[in-house]
């Protein structure tokens, strides 16, 4: 693939709410999406993320639980700045180490960085979580927000295309 959106829905499903960007993601996989709009389950494999995001995608929305010392439940969309905007600060320096069974973003675009790519935009649909202790199931707060996290997603991403005007793979 040659630009577009990557969705990718990240969590591990043995941990309770950090199961947040896995059940986005499979229920978005049942929305007709936009063109040039790829949703995928990536769950915990990071650096399987990061490789196909060397495809060439313009930009990636990463949805995970992200504790933000809100209520449970809570969404919110986080604008990390780009490779491009951190080399112009001189960032880089201290990023994050590499760990194959981690996958909080920070990781991920670290790992990304490492290996020569880059992306236009990134937004993070972050959810509060209330429980991430070993367990299987989202928490009823949590659980209530998925649907709202799919719709928030399929703006985003509609956005990005029509903003873009880059959202047809070639």
């Amino acid at each position: 693939m040659t630009g577009g959106v990557l969705v990718a829905g990240i969590g591990n499903v043995f941990q309770t709410d950090d199961a947040f960007g896995v059940e986005v993601a499979v229920r978005l996989a049942t929305r007709e999406l936009p063109p040039g709009v790829r949703v995928e389950d990536f769950g915990i494999r990071g650096v399987h993320l990061a490789y196909e995001l060397l495809d060439g995608y313009d930009a990636l929305i990463l949805v995970d639980a992200v504790p933000m010392g809100d209520a449970p439940g809570t969404l919110a969309v986080i604008e990390p700045e780009t490779s491009a905007g951190a080399a112009a600060k001189g960032a880089g320096v201290g990023s994050p180490a590499v760990d194959a069974h981690t996958m909080s973003p920070d990781v991920v675009l670290a790992t990304l960085e490492r290996l020569g790519g880059s992306l236009e935009r990134i937004r993070i649909v972050g959810c509060q979580p209330a429980d991430l202790r070993d367990g299987m199931g989202l928490t009823p707060a949590v659980d209530a927000t998925v649907d709202r996290a799919v719709d928030l997603c399929m703006e985003l991403a509609a956005d990005i295309v029509q903003f873009t005007g880059k959202g047809n793979p070639s």
